[in-house]
């Protein structure tokens, strides 16, 4: 039989030295997560076994055992799975597939108990076992291989692993931990079962321990009854029971499974160590049959942003573990849902391809979309409970329920909303309940609280517009010479930040039947917030500003597109702004930072003509220079850079020297 030293890859050594010295914290995490690979397993060979039935070999029924040895302090995982060949152990236990490690090492926060949960999140669980080992040997043959291709695979955690071939009768894994010292509780069937019970209850197939019972000691002397008896003890049986529910969870009645279990299963699913926000667990019946169990997040994952990501739902088909990430399932700006869909529909051989053509497919995704939309208008109906006095002195009683729902709208919109947004041009048919779910800052709210219909109710008489501004940060928002005029007459702006916002409200150009209107694109039109004497005061003076702005127009022409005199502005001397129909220079920006080709668009230079510096334009000697430091400082206001940096400051110093 052949045996072989190999080395871990660099990043698992370094992941071992951490595991193994770093989280003690919550050592019984390790149990989950290698019950959880077992389960797993399981579901692999019974995917596999429905094109090869002859895989199932002579064991057809499924199923994970937990034994331990007290004298020899081992604890093992055993299941009946898909089982590993020899090359599958050193490529699967020996390396990381993708950048796991390193993004594993990057979220670490130093908090032990939170760092162990991370384990599980980013494919790496089976090394949780080195948490409370300092030995794991694991035995495994691949379904379909003859019993003398097994393999085992055993390792001290340290900078190498040793394989060897082995014959092995019974497919699938066997993993034993040979425990430290400071982990002999795992020794104990109670423990293991309460583990066990916290953590893999849920599993849908059968785990199971050999049944204990009490046996009293041997008599010190045979022939003495009352002289006492040696020291009695849990004796194994020989019986096997299981030790969990073993039916999965979405399968079971609502009214069956208590909060706690809810937030387990999502836990095991999702490798998150936070209970989710809410979830939804609903069976639909009609022309598609599916249950669904859904759940959103408290916290966003590490990779929310990259699109390329999986969704987090798996499919089954009749119970039968189909596929992880099974991205049809679900848009791809609602990423950030976990769960399970269970069809009693789709073929148990669907493929992804499949899944892309599928009517039912399609069916469940748009069912599976409108209760997530739905739970989190749940969630925004309750973020803000009034409980004033009512005129009689009676205040609305709030019921449990719905107070545990405060606040938890606005917990999700801060770590998920500006993904939210993707699907204004992701999702038409749901544009509408998505534009009502978006929440912004305003100038009258730092706080990102405020909705379109907020907005609305608040409106002026006669503002026949939703006013908002894009920019990078919220302070360059709130600090815009764009918004001056409005300040001025107290109409409120939306302030939009998020680097999505440009790109989706390109797909939303109206709430309810009011506009959407950029102040930052287009001239100023009040409308009826304007009067009349101040509309005629802006047209005398852009008629005696005539010759001026000629002037502007020739020494900005590589650079304005037109320059104009604005009502907009009350102290700031100019600001840029583009055509209605144009590409905000904060989206050419944006575009140009992420390496892509932005269209060359001028903007146009408004100038306020009542500002002393724009007054002493006329006739000044420095006229050319005056002119690009008034363009320059537009740029600079609205967070852009001059094109010539270096010129603008010679600019700036030879008008103060």
């Amino acid at each position: 039989m052949s045996k072989q030293t190999l080395s871990f890859q660099a990043e698992v050594a370094q992941l071992l030295h951490l595991v193994t010295h770093s989280l003690y914290s919550n050592q019984e995490i390790f149990l989950r997560e290698l019950i959880s690979n077992a389960s797993d397993a399981c579901d692999k060979l019974r995917f596999e076994a429905l094109d090869k039935p002859a895989l199932y070999e002579d064991a057809p029924n499924l199923e994970v055992r937990v034994t331990f040895d007290k004298a020899a302090k081992t604890l093992t995982i055993t299941d009946n799975g898909i089982g590993m060949s020899q090359q599958e152990a050193i490529d699967h236990l020996g390396t990381i597939a993708k950048s796991g490690t390193k993004d594993f090492m990057g979220k670490l926060s130093g908090d032990q108990k939170q760092d162990a949960q991370l384990i599980g999140q980013f494919g790496v669980g089976f090394y949780s076992g080195f948490i409370v080992a300092d030995k794991i040997t694991v035995e495994s043959r691949r379904a379909g291989l003859k019993a003398e291709e097994g393999v085992r695979w055993i390792s001290g955690g340290t900078g190498d692993f040793e394989v060897e071939t082995i014959t092995r009768a019974q497919r699938g894994t066997s993993i034993i931990l040979h425990l430290r010292d400071d982990a002999e509780e795992y020794l104990n069937a109670w423990k293991l079962k309460q583990v066990i019970a916290k953590y893999s209850d849920h599993i849908s197939l059968p785990i199971l321990m050999e049944k204990e019972e009490w046996k009293d000691g041997e008599l010190i002397n045979p022939n003495d009854e009352n002289g006492g008896r040696q020291p009695g003890g849990m004796v194994k049986t020989g019986e096997w029971e299981t030790i969990n529910k073993a039916s999965a969870l979405w399968t079971r009645p609502k009214k069956d499974i208590t909060d706690e279990q809810y937030a387990e299963f999502y836990k095991t699913i999702s490798h998150d160590h936070e209970a989710p926000l809410t979830w939804a667990h609903n069976r639909v019946e009609g022309n598609t049959e599916y249950t669904q169990l859904l759940y959103i997040p408290a916290k966003a994952p590490f990779d929310l942003w990259n699109r390329d990501k999986k969704a987090g739902v798996k499919l089954y088909v009749k119970r039968v573990f189909i596929m992880d990430d099974a991205e049809a399932l679900m848009p791809t700006y609602l990423r950030f849902v976990k769960g399970v869909i269970d069809s009693a529909d789709l073929p148990l051989n669907v493929s992804r391809e499949l899944l892309q053509e599928s009517r039912d497919v399609r069916s469940i995704r748009e069912g599976s979309t409108k209760r997530v939309l739905s739970m989190l208008e749940d969630l925004a109906k309750h973020d803000r409970h009034d409980t004033a006095a009512g005129a009689d002195g009676v205040t609305d009683v709030v019921d449990a329920d719905d107070k545990a729902k405060e606040g938890k709208y606005t917990a999700f919109y801060a770590e998920f909303g500006a993904v939210l947004k993707e699907g204004l041009g992701e999702d038409f048919g749901n544009r509408e309940r998505l534009a009502k779910l978006l929440r912004f800052a305003s100038t009258t709210s730092d706080a990102v609280t405020v909705g379109f219909a907020d907005y609305k109710a608040r409106m002026k008489e006669g503002q026949e517009a939703i006013y908002y501004i894009t920019a990078d940060t919220l302070a360059a928002a709130k600090n815009s010479p764009q918004l001056e005029v409005f300040k001025k007459k107290g109409i409120e702006v939306l302030l939009m930040t998020d680097r999505v916002d440009e790109w989706a409200l390109n797909y939303l150009h109206e709430f309810d039947g009011t506009p959407l209107q950029s102040v930052a694109k287009g001239a100023v039109d009040l409308g009826k917030l304007q009067d009349e004497a101040e509309k005629k005061a802006a047209e005398e003076a852009a008629e005696a500003f005539k010759p001026v702005l000629a002037k502007l127009k020739e020494a900005l022409k590589d650079k304005a597109e037109d320059v104009r005199v604005t009502t907009r502005l009350v102290d700031s001397p100019a600001c840029l702004v583009v055509q209605d129909d144009g590409m905000s220079t904060q989206l050419a920006r944006m575009l140009k930072q992420a390496g892509q080709q932005a269209p060359e668009t001028k903007p146009v230079l408004e100038v306020n003509a009542e500002h002393a510096l724009v007054k002493k334009l006329d006739g000044s000697v420095h006229f050319h220079d005056l002119a690009h430091i008034l363009f320059d400082q537009a740029l600079l206001a609205e967070g852009g850079l001059p094109e010539d940096p270096a010129a603008y400051v010679k600019r700036v110093n030879a008008l103060l020297a």
